[in-house]
């Protein structure tokens, strides 16, 4: 709010006057949240109330997504009242579900009787689960990197005390009701990191249900064309992870530019077109201009499925991008810059990287490369059957269908 005043005693009524403006939103944030406690103990829950959120609101993708259109398919949005929890309200949403803005009024209503909760990632620990309520956590990807419970340190914006950071989602994790794995190797995993001892759902991803119905011909083409990419190039897929330390503030993450773009046109231009993926945590506004017709940028918001699909190849690092793209069996390359330091600094591996990775690993834009002109499938043929045997046995199309299934069995 611009409040026009003039001259140093107008200046020290606007700073007061902003001061005020700020404690008036906080308190109507605790007034709020006060009321949203009072209706979690007077309201009953509503089993027919089911809400689903991706990325703590960021967009709309993912196994929520997944599951929430399986509903759409088939015409349970009719019978549940579904609710997408958003950021931006804006977003396209199939179906009759309703789209409310994270952390709003109407947002705190509906979590406090909602029968049903489906989300990719932590709840805020002001929200209460309460009893009758059932938690579907699907979580967003098979663990290279180790998580939570498992970090021996932390270095993320807001976040540097490693006991606080474990509390609090030791406290995070005590709500779940059911946790999504797409794998034997993620269950061991999650019953570690996330101490978790409920119902274990091991049926692959949801997210992954359209990498078996949409890997054709037909389905490709068309996406190409809605997506603006040229149907005459092969197209690579750059998805990178976040860096833990690399941030602007808590929630909003870099993007490594390591990758040399100017050398890559140069090398590859002619015969390949690069489709580049921020992670959800990224928040970067680059100018990519100097690439046009080269580099094609989709945001967080674009969901990365169809991103699998319209590629020929993978260039990923330590992302679990990698453990959803060998559901394709199609080539992966890995830029692995900073290994040393992401392995011994920041996170640390659940297994040995080098060893099981199913495609080559490189340092330098010039070395990717020469991975790529010179990529034989047969040279790492094996090591990639062993991959997708171990992260991948789960997937088979129809996660959704069996998610859809348990919320109606819930609900009965």
């Amino acid at each position: 709010m611009d409040i026009p005043f003039i001259g140093q005693a107008g200046k020290a009524v606007k700073k007061k006057m902003k001061h005020a403006l700020k404690f008036v939103k906080k308190a109507g944030r605790r007034v709020v949240l006060h009321l949203y406690r009072i209706e979690t103990k007077l309201v009953p829950v509503q089993k027919n109330i089911v809400i689903f959120e991706s990325n703590m609101g960021r967009n709309y993708t993912g196994n929520p997504r997944c599951i929430y259109e399986e509903m759409v398919k088939q015409g349970l949005d009719k019978k549940f009242r579904c609710y997408v929890m958003l950021d931006d309200v804006s977003t396209y949403v199939p179906g009759n579900a309703k789209k409310l803005r994270r952390t709003r009024t109407m947002y705190f209503l509906i979590m406090g009787i909602a029968g049903t909760w489906v989300s990719d990632s932590r709840m805020p620990n002001y929200i209460i689960k309460r009893k009758g309520v059932h938690y579907i956590q699907t979580w967003h990807g098979t663990p290279l990197k180790k998580l939570a419970l498992d970090m021996d340190s932390v270095n993320m914006a807001g976040e540097t005390d490693i006991e606080k950071y474990k509390e609090k989602f030791y406290k995070n994790t005590r709500t779940w009701d059911y946790l999504i794995s797409q794998n034997h190797f993620s269950t061991e995993v999650f019953k570690s990191a996330f101490a978790f001892d409920k119902t274990m759902l091991e049926i692959g991803y949801p997210r992954n249900d359209i990498l078996f119905s949409g890997n054709n011909k037909e389905y490709i083409a068309d996406l190409k064309k809605k997506m603006g990419l040229p149907l005459d190039k092969k197209v690579i897929l750059y998805a990178p992870t976040w860096r833990d330390n690399e941030y602007y503030e808590k929630g909003a993450y870099k993007f490594n530019q390591a990758l040399d773009f100017d050398l890559f046109r140069k090398k590859l231009g002619d015969d390949y077109v690069c489709i580049v993926k921020y992670h959800y945590l990224v928040k970067e506004t680059l100018d990519w201009s100097a690439y046009q017709g080269f580099v094609y940028k989709y945001d967080m918001c674009e969901d990365i499925a169809n991103l699998y699909l319209v590629s020929d190849l993978l260039i990923t690092d330590y992302s679990s991008v990698m453990f959803d793209y060998s559901v394709l069996k199609r080539p992966m390359l890995f830029f692995a810059y900073d290994l040393e330091d992401y392995k011994d600094n920041l996170r640390g591996f659940y297994f040995d990287f080098l060893k099981e990775a199913p495609g080559p690993i490189t340092r330098t834009t010039k070395e990717l490369i020469d991975s790529i002109v010179n990529y034989k499938a047969e040279e790492f043929s094996e090591k990639y059957e062993a991959f997708h045997n171990k992260y991948n046995h789960l997937d088979d199309g129809s996660a959704s269908q069996k998610v859809v299934q348990l919320i109606q069995d819930m609900n009965k």
